[in-house]
């Protein structure tokens, strides 16, 4: 059985773009899925890059995400 990565490495643009998207303000995405605002302003920012798997899931549920668009290098993962 194959472990997850310890770290995902988020694409800071595509997650504020879709967060955007959907008219979610910053802090109502961050108080959502647990994490602070400035954490997460910093991931959108690209100051920060990588998550730990929990964090990852709970802002893909926040977000309503199925796939994996959010980590670097799966930008066109909707459209497959």
């Amino acid at each position: 059985m194959e472990r997850p990565p310890a770290t995902y490495q988020v694409n800071g643009t595509e997650l504020r773009r879709t967060r955007m998207r959907q008219g979610l303000g910053i802090k109502e995405v961050a108080a959502a899925a647990g994490i602070d605002r400035s954490y997460l302003q910093r991931l959108e920012t690209g100051v920060r890059q990588h998550m730990r798997p929990g964090t990852y899931a709970a802002l893909r549920t926040v977000l309503n995400i199925h796939d994996d668009r959010l980590l670097v290098g799966e930008e066109t993962a909707e459209k497959r």
